[in-house]
């Protein structure tokens, strides 16, 4: 649990944001944050080519015009939903010590931790990771000239009991409608329905990630998730009815305040579908607010591709007049990185995909 809070009731420094990135009282809400049905995907018996025609066209335009949607009649149970949420409150309900027993260290990248810092600044949250394909195979350094690999491993907390089972059978279910979500994509770009797929069939580095956002003394200092992009393909996610998420919109200066629709799942299109469709699609850049009186809950699943995956722009999608506009990177030691800068303060922002960016 955070232990953030001086006697005077102030929020410890390592939690404040630079004053241009505090968030405000007022928020930007829309409701013309596009929401798909899945129905005919998800659905045969109201599937027909004209119905998944106009599907892909929305998939599409929300790709280009947001970035990220929320989805609807996606086809995930809404019982197992209620199970891994009941379960997430009942693991960050222990006490400390009991949630230590599963925590993060130097060997494993995954488990309980309440200091992942974005930006540099300390987030207000605490979290448990979960890896999709357990062991998973990383690189064991970040160095490009070290070629050895590792294999994080999952540590299954005691408490619950049978959270293990439940956390499998939903990602087992997440990385359906991420296939699924990942061919929409694909059609939408002009490309093969599976073209996407060889990326994840084998080795996929994906977790599943568990938040919780205790109530915040001074919630106009400090926020939850700090301005970020997702660095991986796809992100869904499965919140509560508690309002935290904001989403920065190319075309408005203000942040937007989501409004959870209940059972829908948010999508979100990560740095690598950016640098794949050669910025045809973009990664939204969002964050998540707190606030004095309620606690709030999430629950993202990271789709992420196998880590000998090379990131570049598609073939099919650059030509002499839309030539490249990133340097080839690899996926795992971008990874690696990643996770090894995100939990203590540096003097230097994180690795970013415009580190690649061609001039």
């Amino acid at each position: 649990m955070i232990r953030a809070t001086t006697i005077m009731g102030e929020v410890d420094p390592a939690f404040i944001q630079d004053l241009e990135h505090r968030p405000k009282l007022h928020t930007l809400q829309t409701q013309n944050i596009p929401v798909i049905d899945l129905s005919p995907i998800t659905n045969h018996a109201v599937s027909d080519p004209s119905s998944i025609e106009g599907l892909v066209k929305e998939i599409g335009s929300a790709c280009k015009e947001w970035g990220f949607f929320q989805v609807i009649n996606h086809g995930v149970p809404i019982t197992l939903r209620q199970n891994i949420e009941q379960g997430s409150r009942m693991f960050f309900g222990q006490t400390l010590e009991e949630k230590r027993k599963v925590r993060r260290d130097e060997k494993s990248a995954v488990g309980y931790y309440d200091t992942e810092h974005t930006k540099n600044v300390r987030d207000w949250k605490e979290v448990f990771d979960f890896l999709a394909k357990d062991p998973t195979l990383v690189p064991l350094s970040a160095d490009e000239h070290d070629d050895r690999l590792t294999q994080w491993t999952n540590t299954s907390p005691p408490y619950p009991p049978n959270f293990r089972d439940i956390i499998q059978e939903y990602v087992e279910e997440m990385e359906k409608l991420s296939f699924k979500l990942m061919e929409l994509i694909a059609l939408s770009l002009g490309l093969e329905a599976k073209r996407f797929e060889e990326y994840f069939m084998k080795d996929q580095t994906s977790f599943i990630r568990f938040n919780h956002y205790p109530p915040c003394p001074n919630p106009h200092l400090a926020l939850g998730v700090g301005r970020h992009k997702d660095p991986g393909a796809l992100t869904i996610l499965g919140q509560d009815e508690v309002e935290g998420l904001e989403v920065k919109h190319k075309a408005y200066e203000e942040w937007i305040r989501i409004k959870p629709i209940p059972n829908a799942y948010i999508i979100n299109l990560g740095d690598i579908v950016q640098v794949w469709s050669n910025d045809a699609y973009e990664s939204p850049e969002h964050r998540v607010v707190v606030n004095s009186e309620k606690e709030r809950f999430s629950i993202p699943f990271f789709f992420f591709p196998a880590q000998e995956t090379e990131v570049k722009p598609l073939d099919e999608l650059i030509n002499d007049q839309n030539p490249s506009k990133y340097r080839t990177y690899k996926w795992g030691k971008f990874l690696v990185h990643r996770f090894n800068t995100n939990f203590k303060k540096h003097k230097v922002d994180n690795i970013q995909i415009y580190d690649y960016k061609i001039k």
